[in-house]
């Protein structure tokens, strides 16, 4: 009996028991409920095949698709103190940065690289809005002058993803203190008459708007971002109006003349390529290169060029 309760039985239930598929296999789209297969989602760069909803993308996922080939350089950046606050709400501050960092596997909530776009050397920093909301702390503000100092080093233009919900409260009045910081690093690079492009996503609000995200010479949406200072709530209960429909929407914020241009992710690289060449003034890029020809052959050709080439009589 043992042997048929211990061994047959587990047998016959693993042979004829349903697989169960792993869930993170599909993701379901959060603006039209497409259920979305997880390897075409990345392949589209996280943006629902249905109905062109753009999800969240990680930076470091966006700068994969973004360098050539994938390839690029992490620039390093200055570690600020810890908890200069001791602050503690429901957690320790301490506590919320080692959940963060474990969930998104990233030591801060901005990325900061170096690498080229269409053969075109840039420096780049993304937020992630997946760490604590991509709030900008002290680390943001380093990174974005590390970022700034990097490009001026290397005499390359900034291109600088946000997405914040503002200013860390954990870190009070020392996070306020990075949207002059910032501000001081973009004048870095006004100075040294490099290009500072801001590509806003969804969404980018609070102090991060009212500092660094509106300082650049060229301003990218995605579609649909949410970009303000104030939320859409907060400004119908203060001023107990309904406001128009696709308020503070990047389409809404193109219209009235705050954006220069809104482009979908799948298309942002090529975009980028095309506006930093001609901010730099270069020429445009070069799509392919065909093969170097052989020198036997083009000894060949310029033989039978020559030989058949009309000679002059006296």
């Amino acid at each position: 009996m043992n042997w048929i309760t211990n061994y047959v039985r587990p047998r016959i239930n693993s042979i004829f028991s349903r697989r169960e598929v792993p869930e993170n296999l599909w993701r379901k789209c959060d603006e039209c409920g497409t259920m979305l297969f997880h390897r075409e989602l990345s392949d589209n760069l996280n943006v629902c095949n249905n109905c062109g909803h753009h999800m969240h993308i990680t930076p470091r996922d966006r700068f994969l698709a973004l360098f050539d080939g994938g390839i690029f350089t992490e620039v390093a950046v200055p570690e600020p103190l810890a908890d200069p606050l001791k602050f503690r709400d429901q957690k320790r501050y301490p506590d919320r940065m080692k959940a963060a960092q474990k969930t998104t596997s990233e030591k801060e909530a901005m990325l900061v690289a170096a690498g080229e776009i269409g053969r075109t050397p840039i420096v780049a920093a993304a937020q992630d809005f997946s760490f604590m909301a991509g709030s900008m702390g002290m680390y943001v503000g380093n990174a974005i002058i590390a970022a700034a100092e990097e490009a001026v080093k290397l005499k390359r233009p900034l291109v600088l993803f946000s997405a914040a919900g503002g200013a860390r409260m954990q870190e009070g009045i020392l996070s306020l203190m990075q949207m002059p910081r910032t501000t001081v690093a973009v004048q870095m690079l006004k100075e040294a008459g490099l290009p500072y492009i801001v590509v806003l996503t969804h969404p980018t609000t609070g102090g991060v708007t009212a500092s660094y995200a509106m300082l650049g010479d060229v301003h990218i949406s995605e579609p649909n971002a949410l970009i303000c200072f104030a939320g859409p709530r907060v400004i119908e209960q203060t001023i107990r109006e309904k406001l128009p429909e696709g308020f503070q929407r990047a389409e809404y914020l193109l219209d009235h003349g705050m954006l220069d241009r809104v482009t979908p992710r799948t298309e942002m690289r090529e975009e980028l390529i095309k506006i930093t060449r001609m901010l730099l003034g270069l020429p445009p890029q070069i799509v392919g290169d065909l093969p170097a020809p052989d020198k036997s052959e083009q000894a060949a050709n310029d033989a039978n060029g020559a030989a058949d080439a009309p000679t002059s009589g006296t």
